[in-house]
């Protein structure tokens, strides 16, 4: 009979295989060999990276079709964080003609192999030297020679990373750690930051607060403890992290012993009236001072040598100068700080009552209240007991008003103005007594502390443990509800008052302000979140928006507004629920994440339509399109921005109509139409002027002279350019001024005068660094990495971009689509110029060495 193919044999020309992996010789029925296979792994690695097919189709033949006609997406375009050795890799592995890929599989193992061992030198960007943030101690440490040398001695252990100082509060944990960090500093050229927490009530943003100290950009993904650990694992400098008052955020020492395994030069000191109980760390309690001994020696020298009794003269001169250890006062002193158990907190609240209280009489009424408190608190450790009495005593020798006055005190967290005091304190004006004095009473008693900010004005602290003290009384008198209460509003129009300034380009002095009263409105937003007044949190939520975008506190913005959009009183449809679903829709947008930007602007708009808040409808609009912009869909961005315009006109805002026309260019420019992008910025730039905003000429005239430039009008670019840079140094624009040298030096590099390029990306750089904008130093890392290409220097142009490529790694923001398709082209030359092996090689050396050698590299003559 006839022969038949059995289900083990194949008929010539038969495709065998899944259709989404073949190469195309294997869809084409033609002879096949090892450079087929390089094919198919190439698209399941395309998959992994990108999380999409590299050639998707509807169906079995549209898939073969793809394969034999097109090439796939860009993997960048998918996965901006993907290093470009990997991507060419991916690439060369897909080339339709065999004869582009690998001569043989080894090769292609070779280069995955020395992309996976660079990688693990994954860029961490730190400088090799860190500023650190330690705050000045205005008086001298007295009495802990000892338990400073000793932490020294066991934190420059090569073994020891975590240190916890543990003790009572009024101890003296934070001012010994402080001493310590001041005294390692130099072992730690990585930096010692600082990090109080006090203030900072959830231990989920704990490491966004670390981010943030070490300069980490939540831009494009938030701060998490995987982000934490990337950037830290490969630290080229020792580095110690300082964190103060961790007692009520236990909860985050798992992140912090997450750290400590991949981070050989990271150490934690930690201040604690509780261990972490974590492996590796070292508890350290801190003792109280050495107490004075009197049955061995009354000698005047011997006593004012006592850590305890020199302690109680230091702070007693500040407020009585004349005073001093005399033979009548000296047991009457050092039995004040044997009964005060050598606390020091215990010791400077009595010692602030010198000027009112001689040593004896002091001695007296203060054995009295130990006595009558000792008596009962029994579930307190013994020291406990004492510093409560210690404070329990100095409260007790305030007037009422006083009292009431150091209670209410107790709200404010960071501190406070005495404009606050007066506005929160006595609103009923039913405090009988004048606030200026009061202040100074409770600042000669050592209840309170006086400083002075950043701008030369006075601020009232108290110290944790005092004003803990305080909230207790604070909630027993009654008046705690109605104190918080007032400390809300005050918080509510500060910032609503303030934030309105931020329209004001040229008025930075709100972000200032903010950031010494952050804390106020952290206290304010739980307060009031946890209490349910949707209101008032939605209002204050709103107000804080910029704050936390422009100082880049995404995640915990988007954290306090989600909790707020879920109270009950916030899900009507009201203006102000539409404001915060915007301001949480943007700061998704800066996280990339896309889809939940979507959901919350789109609710946004929907609310103002119901209302017929055309004003809102036109800002959720406008987010909405710069949300399709940036993930790349250009056709809904522009019609979505066009909408947008046409709101502005109808309500004949001039100030907005022209931002829209730039936003609405600006996607214009990047579907390429240049000549209408031109004109949209000429009207943009005419209602500018008409209205005399220069700021906003300015960069209408810079972003013209970018279409001008890409239509190969140079002569109008060069113009338009020294005609914006010229409104910036008017300005004293610095961002404006950098990215005017940054678009001339292109110019001039396109033009081939690389020297007139090299000195505005020169000025560029040097501005950039000094306004710390790290995304604006790896731009200048790029148009020196395409000046090197055209210059002919492939590896230098390579190991720059390279460079460039890892900072925004590591910041999370990468480059919008074009932008990165715009600079691949420019480098394909220079990748192209040298084999892959170099090519790979010299981008991964950018890739791995500091963002400071980076930049001086790339400021070097080649």
């Amino acid at each position: 009979g006839l022969a038949t193919a059995g289900p083990s044999q194949t008929l010539p020309g038969t495709i065998m295989g899944t259709v989404e992996y073949m190469s195309p010789e294997q869809a084409s029925g033609l002879p096949i060999d090892f450079r087929s296979d390089q094919f198919s792994f190439g698209s399941v690695l395309y998959e992994m990276v990108t999380g999409k097919r590299s050639f998707p189709g509807r169906s079995m033949s549209e898939t073969l079709a793809a394969i034999l006609r097109d090439d796939p997406q860009p993997v960048a375009t998918l996965n901006p964080q993907a290093p470009a050795p990997l991507c060419w890799v991916i690439e060369r592995c897909l080339s339709r003609n065999p004869n582009q890929r690998y001569v043989s599989t080894r090769d292609l193992a070779r280069d995955l192999a020395t992309i996976r061992d660079r990688l693990s030198e994954a860029p961490s960007r730190h400088s090799e030297t860190r500023a650190s943030n330690l705050p000045t101690q205005r008086t001298l440490l007295i009495g802990r020679d000892r338990e400073v040398e000793a932490v020294k001695e066991l934190l420059l252990r090569e073994a020891v990373h975590l240190i916890t100082l543990t003790g009572p509060g009024g101890i003296g944990k934070t001012r010994l750690g402080l001493e310590v960090a001041t005294a390692v500093a130099q072992s730690f050229p990585g930096g010692v930051c600082f990090l109080p927490l006090a203030g900072v009530s959830d231990p989920e943003l704990i490491p966004s607060i670390i981010g943030q100290a070490l300069g980490m950009r939540e831009t494009g993904r938030q701060v998490t403890i995987a982000s934490l650990k990337e950037y830290l694992h490969d630290l080229p400098s020792n580095l110690l992290l300082f964190f103060d008052n961790f007692e009520h955020l236990l909860g985050a020492a798992s992140a912090v012993a997450e750290l400590l395994s991949i981070a050989a030069k990271l150490k934690f000191l930690v201040t604690s009236r509780s261990p972490l109980h974590v492996y590796g760390e070292h508890e350290f309690p801190v003792p109280s001072l050495v107490l004075p001994d009197l049955e061995s020696s009354r000698a005047l020298p011997v006593l004012a040598k006592n850590p305890s009794i020199a302690l109680f003269l230091q702070r007693a001169a500040a407020v009585k100068p004349n005073f001093e250890l005399t033979e009548e006062n000296a047991v009457a002193v050092a039995t004040i700080c044997k009964r005060l158990d050598g606390l020091p907190l215990a010791i400077e609240l009595a010692a602030a009552r010198i000027k009112l209280l001689s040593p004896s009489a002091m001695q007296t009424r203060l054995e009295s209240s130990l006595q009558l408190l000792t008596g009962g608190a029994k579930d307190l450790p013994v020291r406990q007991q004492t510093l409560r009495g210690t404070i329990d005593w100095s409260y007790g020798l305030l007037n009422p008003a006083e009292q009431a006055l150091f209670r209410r005190l107790s709200v404010f967290v960071g501190g406070c103005t005495l404009e606050e005091v007066e506005a929160v304190c006595n609103t009923k004006q039913d405090l009988q007594l004048d606030v200026l004095e009061g202040m100074a009473s409770l600042v000669d008693k050592s209840l309170v502390q006086q400083i002075e900010d950043s701008q030369g004005e006075s601020r009232f602290v108290l110290l944790e443990t005092v004003r803990e003290y305080g909230l207790e009384h604070l909630a027993s008198s009654g008046e705690e509800d109605a104190t918080r209460r007032a400390h809300a509003a005050y918080c509510l129009v500060l910032a609503e008052e303030s934030a309105s300034r931020a329209a004001d380009s040229a008025r930075t002095e709100w972000v200032s302000l903010f950031d010494v009263e952050h804390d106020n409105f952290r206290a304010a937003l739980e307060w009031l979140t946890r209490t349910g007044n949707a209101d008032w949190g939605l209002r204050l939520g709103a107000a804080l928006f910029q704050f936390w975008e422009t100082r880049e506190h995404l995640t915990e913005g988007r954290d306090r507004l989600a909790k707020l959009l879920k109270l009950d009183g916030s899900k009507s449809r009201s203006n102000t629920r539409a404001r915060v679903l915007f301001a949480a829709g943007v700061l998704a947008i800066e996280q990339g994440d896309y889809t939940a930007a979507l959901a919350l602007l789109e609710e946004s708009r929907d609310i103002a339509r119901e209302l017929n808040d055309q004003r809102g409808f036109g800002i959720a609009l406008n987010a909405l399109a710069a949300n399709a912009r940036d993930r790349g869909d250009l056709g809904a961005s522009r019609s979505l921005f066009e909408q947008s315009l046409a709101v502005w006109r109808d309500l004949g805002d001039r100030v907005v109509v022209a931002r829209s026309l730039s936003n609405l260019a600006n996607v214009v420019k990047l579907q390429g139409d240049y000549a209408l992008a031109r004109t949209l910025y000429e009207e943009c730039l005419s209602i500018f002027r008409e209205l005399g905003d220069w700021t906003g000429m300015a960069w209408s005239l810079d972003y013209e002279g970018d279409v001008a430039h890409e239509q190969g009008d140079d002569a109008a670019a060069r113009a338009l350019y020294e005609e914006s840079l010229k409104v910036f140094r008017q300005l004293e624009d610095k961002w404006g001024i950098a990215g005017c040298m940054a678009d001339l030096g292109n110019l001039a590099r396109d033009h081939g005068d690389y020297a007139t390029s090299r000195e505005h990306y020169a000025e560029s750089m040097k501005l950039f660094q000094e306004l710390g904008q790290k995304r604006g130093v790896a731009r200048l890392l790029d148009c020196l990495a395409c000046s090197a290409s055209l210059r002919s220097q492939p590896e230098r142009a390579l190991r720059l971009a390279g460079a460039a490529a890892a900072i925004r790694r590591v910041l999370g923001a990468p480059l919008p689509l074009a932008e990165q398709a715009k600079l691949e082209k420019t480098l394909e030359l220079a990748r192209k110029s040298v084999p892959p092996a170099a090519a790979a090689a010299a981008w991964m050396d950018g890739w791995t060495t500091t963002a400071h050698k980076a930049i001086q590299d790339a400021l070097t003559c080649e």
